[in-house]
């Protein structure tokens, strides 16, 4: 009998390489690499063209070359993102509010809230919770000045209260109002305030609806036809300006959702639209 020996087993065939890595660069960044190029070359050609032109004009210098391009690369820097420049323009109209009230247990508790300059008179718009019930009102402006306040006007089905301080700044700037009825779902919405008493702080996010209603905690009725929107918002946010992207005030921040009942942002924000908010402080004209 013969034995068949065993085959011996083919070589394993070696794995291909890769293909070499190609980074890959956004079209972006190609577009502003490309303005910036075409910038320093423009610049460098008028020079050279002038010098050619005036031969008795002095020769170009090193120094020379280098500002020409500073200047072309200055020329491109992009602007400040929206949200800054509405900062900036808003942020003095923005005030800090301070309140004591008397607990069901008798003690004296503080509370803190935003809202926003409305008049030269110093008539401040806020929400009326951040208010209700106070026994003292202090605002804080944005040159670092305060006055005690009391509350001039109240609308309890909008949750809107009108402030009037009692001593104002030398230089009172009241905000822009704006027309919530031109918002559309997408629309910036960016909301400047004092979250857990930090002062001057800004958020941006969309529109995220309108039309909405939001039931506020120990609440009977619900709030309705409330600007919905994703820029963060906490306590001390209520009564602070939702505004649009040219910085006029489209609506006042009036509350936040949490189905776990914190008073913590999530994602859902709502807003008093300023035709409504306003109409509580008779301006014009709303």
């Amino acid at each position: 009998m013969y034995l068949r020996a065993p085959e011996p087993k083919p070589e394993p065939k070696p794995e291909p390489k890769p293909p070499p890595r190609r980074w890959r660069v956004s079209r972006p960044f190609l577009t502003s690499l490309a303005q910036i190029a075409a910038g320093v070359v423009l610049t460098l050609v008028l020079l050279l063209a002038w010098t050619t032109l005036h031969p008795g004009a002095p020769r170009l210098t090193s120094q020379d070359v280098n500002d020409a391009i500073e200047q072309a690369l200055a020329s491109v820097t992009p602007p400040p993102a929206i949200a800054a420049q509405v900062f900036e323009a808003v942020r003095p109209s923005v005030v800090e509010i301070h309140t004591r009230v008397v607990s069901t247990n008798g003690k004296t508790e503080g509370g803190r809230g935003s809202g926003v300059v409305l008049d030269e008179n110093g008539d401040i718009l806020t929400s009326l919770h951040v208010v209700a019930d106070a026994i003292e009102i202090q605002v804080f402006f944005y040159d670092g000045s305060d006055s005690d306040a009391d509350v001039v006007s109240k609308d309890p089905t909008q949750d809107i209260a009108v402030l009037r301080a009692k001593v104002l700044p030398d230089n009172l700037i009241p905000a822009t109002l704006g027309n919530a009825r031109s918002l559309r779902p997408g629309d910036e919405a960016i909301v400047i305030g004092s979250p857990f008493g930090i002062t001057g702080s800004v958020t941006q996010g969309i529109v995220s609806g309108l039309n909405r209603s939001f039931k506020p905690p120990k609440a009977q009725d619900a709030l309705k036809g409330l600007i919905q929107f994703d820029a963060a918002v906490n306590p001390g946010n209520s009564g602070g300006p939702l505004l649009n992207r040219d910085g006029e005030v489209v609506g006042i921040v009036t509350g936040l959702v949490n189905p776990t009942d914190q008073d913590v942002f999530i994602g859902i924000g709502f807003a008093v639209p300023i035709e409504t908010a306003a109409s509580a402080a008779g301006s014009p004209p709303y």
